[in-house]
């Protein structure tokens, strides 16, 4: 018994047959492993594909929102612009009703009438002007398509005056910086 007990067990020498199995799976192992690592890399990559492209959808979507945003702001200043520069362009003709009846006053005796035509003028001039409406300067100056209309030639009285207005016949003006009235001027040939 004591041979028995000294004796050391020996592994037992396993067959080629015995050795090829168990070889063949961790393989196996391997290559499932590695088959369901690329399923996972595919998974990664389509997955990265399509955050990218609703990333780039969202960013997009913003860009056009915000540029609506833009245009209706725009829009609406426009349609602001617009309805008062019509309010104003419809108070241009009071506006030379007043210059002509302070001309026809001035030859008059009544100081009523004048202090009281000047005030009202001045009162709607002045108004006027903080809604940015301004007066086309014309007379003496060099003839400018871009802010006068010619009406008529007539022959300059001296020749420093040819290509200048002599006479305005219709006060123009701008409203912020556009015309809104031409200046319709005599101009000396």
């Amino acid at each position: 018994m004591a041979d028995n007990k000294d004796k050391v067990q020996e592994p037992k020498a396993e067959t080629p047959e015995q050795q090829a199995p168990q070889a063949a799976e961790p393989k196996k192992k391997q290559k499932k492993e590695d088959r369901r690592t690329d399923e996972l890399k595919k998974q990664v990559a389509e997955l990265s594909d399509k955050l990218a492209a609703e990333k780039d959808s969202y960013i997009r979507l913003m860009a056009e929102f915000e540029t609506f945003r833009r245009r209706s702001s725009e829009d609406r200043l426009n349609l602001i612009a617009s309805a008062s520069a019509k309010t104003i362009e419809g108070l241009l003709p009071v506006l030379d009703d007043c210059e002509r009846a302070m001309e026809m006053l001035a030859q008059s005796s009544d100081e009523a009438a004048k202090e009281g035509t000047s005030l009202i003028y001045n009162k709607l001039m002045d108004y006027l002007k903080t809604q940015g409406l301004a007066r086309i300067e014309a007379k003496g100056e060099v003839f400018d398509t871009d802010f006068h209309e010619a009406v008529t030639q007539f022959p300059a009285p001296s020749e420093d005056m040819k290509g200048k207005v002599i006479d305005v016949i219709q006060t123009g003006y701008t409203l912020g910086g556009k015309v809104l009235r031409y200046a319709k001027v005599v101009v000396g040939a």
